[in-house]
């Protein structure tokens, strides 16, 4: 691995090449409901410095569809994907608003996070005044102000999907729009990706399946992959040890680089600048034995895709 200052990792300048060209479609930044470590202009300009070819814009609270074109904008030449989170916030499972994301020029789609029924246990169990994730920390300050933050099912009670499920996987299918599977646990994952194959929904990703929320095995992971389905590997997930990089590498291996994604999900003040995260990503990963055609393909080739970006590689 690169060397270390200032307590975060530093990406060798060959792994920055390698991730060239890269869209880093998951990130957390400025302005936000907490304070983050970059603002959107301020990441698009890192961008043309290091190559990076754009990011995305993940709110778990609100569409970024406007906000992505006003900082695209600004800083020319960056491409800035626009996004929405199906959280309580925005009406849940809301086939119009995410009608008016894509009309407004949106590209991802997330189903809910921290509405999803599969984390509640996290904000029911939370200790208010010990040490509890942000977004449970927020969450619960809504709870305090009296505001209903009920969670958002996807499917009934006997497991069988909902109607406004399957409405909005028609929105995304029509829109062509990535659906990404959000913090739903295993068996809803399973169920909204083969409704998703139904609908005719082109791009799925399941979402930092690593995560403790989520816990997918390798064994569903193969299985999901043979559905259509791209793996992501979130770089925080392994930087803070919800899992371990082995977990990644393995994983991997076992759907291929062509099923796996990378994103980096940062922005959060305490962890590395978000402009180097797939690069870092790059240095575990040759480490570990990957080769550079690997690395280029789960960097670049794939994040490309999934911001409607022409390849980079032939």
């Amino acid at each position: 691995m690169a060397p270390e200052t200032q307590d975060h990792p530093v990406p060798s300048a060959r792994a920055r090449e390698l991730v060239r060209g890269a869209v880093d479609y998951h990130i957390h930044v400025a302005p936000d409901f907490v304070a983050r470590r970059i603002t959107d202009v301020q990441l698009a300009k890192r961008c043309l410095e290091t190559g990076q070819a754009g990011f995305g814009l993940k709110s778990h609270y609100s569409s970024t569809a406007e906000r992505a074109q006003v900082v695209a904008e600004a800083v020319p030449g960056v491409t800035v994907l626009g996004t929405i989170t199906l959280n309580r916030a925005i009406g849940g499972m809301n086939p119009l608003a995410v009608e008016i994301a894509a009309r407004e020029g949106a590209r991802v789609v997330w189903l809910p996070t921290v509405s999803s029924e599969n984390e509640q246990h996290e904000v029911l169990a939370a200790d208010p005044n010990g040490k509890v994730p942000v977004w449970v920390r927020f969450e619960l300050s809504l709870r305090e102000a009296g505001l209903a933050c009920d969670p958002v099912p996807v499917v009934d009670s006997s497991g069988a999907l909902l109607p406004e499920t399957r409405a909005v996987l028609e929105v995304i299918a029509r829109h062509q729009l990535v659906l990404c599977t959000g913090h739903l646990s295993r068996d809803e994952i399973f169920t909204v990706v083969d409704a998703a194959v139904e609908a005719g929904v082109e791009q799925i990703v399941i979402t930092h399946p690593e995560f403790p929320s989520q816990n997918v095995s390798v064994v569903d992971q193969i299985a999901l992959a043979e559905m259509g389905a791209l793996l992501e590997r979130c770089y925080t997930t392994a930087y803070t040890g919800k899992a371990s990089w082995e977990r990644f590498f393995a994983a991997t291996r076992a759907v291929g680089a062509e099923r796996t994604l990378w994103s980096t999900d940062l922005g959060q003040r305490f962890n590395p600048p978000v402009e180097d995260g797939l690069a870092l990503m790059a240095d575990a990963f040759l480490d570990a034995g990957f080769s550079e055609e690997e690395v280029v393909t789960m960097a670049v080739t794939n994040t490309r895709a999934i911001a409607g970006l022409e390849p980079l590689h032939a």
